[in-house]
């Protein structure tokens, strides 16, 4: 089965995330920070994984510490689920969300590395820092091991705008982890 289950406490945070790639989609999410809540229940939704994050943060600073540490635990437990011997390896995907569109595509390959182009107008969405999300998908890419490329050409509503960052990372993830048929690495060297 391909499933993590990771804990991490740091002075900052404590954090447990339970995640399965063969799941239906559900999503039981407790960051303390609402759209981020919000953002983490959609990734679950639409990679279909079921995905539980119970963080603790020192919020009364801010969302930093919270957001990044649930990106790095993220990508611990999808590194630790996924067979990188067994699988399609890259996924792309482009989610519009009304006037906002995201176009992502990652590889899966053990090779960190985030191409992450968006720029948000406000600082905030709630008590989400809107400057998390590129850290968020950098903490994750690099606990992942995946080459992740993120762009959102034209939107004007912040919250179009990273919805459909976390939808189409999610989506594209989805094609991603579907076991290849000829069961072997998708690589010509023969490993990942």
């Amino acid at each position: 089965m391909r499933t993590a289950t990771l804990t991490r406490k740091t002075r900052e945070t404590d954090i447990t995330l339970s995640l399965n790639l063969d799941g239906t989609g559900q999503a039981d999410i407790s960051t303390g920070i609402g759209f981020f809540d919000h953002m983490l229940t959609a990734f679950a939704v639409h990679s279909g994984f079921d995905l539980t994050v119970k963080a603790l943060g020192d919020l009364e600073v801010d969302s930093h510490h919270t957001v990044e540490d649930v990106g790095i635990v993220l990508g611990q437990a999808l590194a630790k689920a996924v067979d990188r011997s067994a699988i399609e390896r890259y996924g792309t995907f482009s989610v519009p969300m009304d006037e906002a569109l995201c176009h992502c595509s990652l590889d899966i390959s053990g090779r960190p590395y985030l191409v992450f182009l968006a720029d948000f107008t406000y600082p905030k969405i709630g008590q989400y820092d809107t400057s998390m999300t590129e850290h968020f998908f950098q903490s994750f890419a690099v606990n992942a091991g995946i080459t992740l490329h993120i762009q959102v050409p034209y939107g004007r509503d912040d919250h179009h705008k990273a919805e459909a960052i976390y939808k189409a990372v999610a989506h594209a993830l989805k094609v991603a982890v579907r076991p290849n048929r000829g069961g072997q690495a998708l690589s010509s060297k023969g490993v990942l």
